[in-house]
């Protein structure tokens, strides 16, 4: 068997893919790498990539040949390349692009080069719904309404289609980035903002327009979609996460851009705007009375004539509004999210719908680099405060126990002493359970804001944060997603959502935005009660932070 040492890869039969980041060679691997593999984790030694069918097809639709990915597998592993990984390699990515979606008349057609496996497609039962005829001269008609749909199918059945429809221009909008911000300092995209925008638009080709940019917490996602606007220069709808989030795009656009407010509007409870650029909520758009009733709010997707839909955190896009997407095939589509994870693991739906991943970074080059800040993670583990908890949980139901055990009083104590550690930082007390939040606030005098916050008490909180004015926030699950606290330097997470990797990394990313004063550190402290089923459900927390190279430092501490 040919060993060479100096190569820091080793390709394993099971399409894994281990790399040793201490080899000259690892930068280029990782590079390479990142290319048609997914990374499962990278803690300090030895990173894991796995090679997938979804890996292969975003490698495609990148333009990536076999001939290339065998070739980077050849020259950067230490041993011998299993021969089944390279059959694969060449099975699943011949597969992209072996079908394609064109315009035909007034419908799309499906068509092959290899009529035989075309016919042979088009009968599988999850196809055929979608199809308005039989295969004639190696292509099959497809009703433009059920674009989406038979996307998703197609990918199901192991032959993702190639998307070469096109897409509606949209009215113009004349979207221009300024060189100089509304708060008077110098505003340019840093060099992977720009190669992200690039690889969305692809020139303006029908082989671009629709995408999947992943950018840690504070690498600046927003601008990211900012910048995909100044190049499709056309109407576009924004969908965001909560309110917060919603007026936080708002204010970048306008400080970022050319456009004015009154080309700008907000499609939120408060407000029904509809403007060259509307930026409403997932919330919004899947309201209505009662189960059985249509959404109140879908006619925003069709109220006018978007060229570009842009969706932040894209991994939390709801069922519904999957559907929705399934027919807006004719619009430019750009996801943008920290992690792809999906808790529901339909991911395979977010390439189809939305698109490939056109673009990646890791979250500890971006650090590296000094575009978000270092972070240091710490568990604490507190026991039970007395014996009648500690008595009452062993009692207990599953349920009860994780309650009990994240809402342990004895936590009090530990969110006093970190306080008390950090008297100069900005820290953020993050928790589930709103009795357990407005304990904390109680203890600290600390502004607390929950769902139950209203909007302007909450603008008015975090405008206090930002500016100093005060420096510890209580906050609960609504500060999850896109509320942009750059100088927050500390976050003490007292309790969670059982064993939820997203929401683990959005809490760290609250803190990973580089610092206005300088300094570019941070630390993120777990709470979680020792010996209980809380303690179980933070190790599958931590894993997708653990995966991308943070280290945990684990305390005991003793009351």
């Amino acid at each position: 068997m040919t060993f060479r040492a100096e190569n820091p890869v080793i390709v394993q039969s099971d399409k894994t893919i281990l790399l040793e980041t201490h080899s000259p060679k690892f930068e280029e691997a990782r590079d390479a790498l990142s290319g048609f593999a997914e990374l499962v984790k990278s803690p300090e030694h030895i990173h894991t990539y796995r090679v997938t069918p979804l890996s292969l097809w975003n490698a495609a639709a990148l333009g990536w040949k076999p001939e290339e990915v065998k070739r980077q597998l050849l020259a950067l592993s230490k041993y011998e390349v299993p021969g089944n990984v390279l059959a694969d390699v060449d099975d699943y990515m011949s597969r992209y692009g072996r079908l394609k979606l064109v315009p035909d008349g007034e419908h799309l057609a499906i068509t092959s080069d290899d009529p035989i496996i075309l016919t042979e497609i088009c009968m599988h039962r999850l196809v055929a719904p979608f199809l308005l005829g039989p295969v004639e001269n190696g292509r099959v008609q497809v009703k433009i309404t059920e674009r989406g749909f038979v996307k998703h199918a197609l990918i199901q059945v192991g032959y993702p289609v190639e998307d070469l429809a096109g897409y509606e221009p949209g009215t113009p909008l004349e979207v221009d980035l300024v060189t100089t911000s509304g708060r008077g300092t110098p505003f340019g995209l840093r060099p992977y903002q720009i190669e992200s925008v690039d690889a969305f638009y692809a020139g303006g080709s029908e082989r671009g327009g629709s995408g999947v940019v992943s950018l840690p917490c504070g690498a600046g996602k927003t601008v990211v979609g900012i910048g995909a606007m100044s190049k499709v220069k056309a109407q576009t709808l924004i969908l965001t996460t909560n309110v917060t989030a919603l007026r936080q795009w708002r204010d970048e656009i306008l400080d970022k851009t050319n456009l004015s407010p009154d080309q700008v509007g907000e499609y939120s409870g408060d407000r029904k705007e509809i403007k060259p650029v509307t930026i409403t909520t997932y919330q919004i758009l899947t309201h209505r009375k009662k189960k059985t009733d249509p959404f109140t709010h879908f006619h925003v997707f069709n109220e006018n004539n978007w060229g570009l839909i842009l969706y932040d955190e894209v991994h939390l896009l709801p069922a519904p509004v999957f559907r929705a997407v399934a027919n807006l095939q004719s619009r430019r589509r750009l996801g943008l999210t920290a992690t792809l994870v999906r808790e529901d693991g339909k991911e395979d739906e977010v390439f189809s719908l939305i698109g490939p991943k056109k673009y990646d970074v890791p979250w500890r080059v971006l650090e590296k680099q000094g575009f978000v800040a270092e972070a240091t993670c710490v568990e604490i583990r507190v026991p039970f405060g007395d014996d009648d908890t500690r008595l009452e949980y062993a009692l207990a139901d599953q349920k009860r126990r994780y309650r009990l055990a994240a809402t342990n009083a004895a936590k009090l104590r530990v969110v006093s002493h970190l306080t008390r550690e950090h008297a100069a930082d900005r820290v953020l007390i993050i928790g589930q359970y709103l009795d357990q939040l407005h304990d904390v606030a109680q203890m600290l005098d600390a502004a607390i804001i929950t769902g139950e916050t209203p909007q302007p008490v909450r603008e008015e909180l975090y405008g206090k944060f930002k500016s100093g004015e005060i420096s510890r926030l209580v906050v609960s699950r609504v500060a999850n997603f896109a509320v942009d606290l750059p100088d927050a330097n500390v976050a003490i997470q007292i309790s969670g959502t059982f064993g939820s990797r997203q929401e683990e990394a959005q809490r760290l990313g609250r803190v990973l935005r580089p610092k206005t004063n300088g300094t570019n550190s941070a630390r993120f402290y777990s709470v979680v009660t020792q010996d209980s089923s809380e303690q179980d459900f933070s190790t599958r927390r931590q894993l997708f932070l653990t995966e991308q190279g943070y280290r945990y430092e684990i305390e005991n501490f003793k009351l």
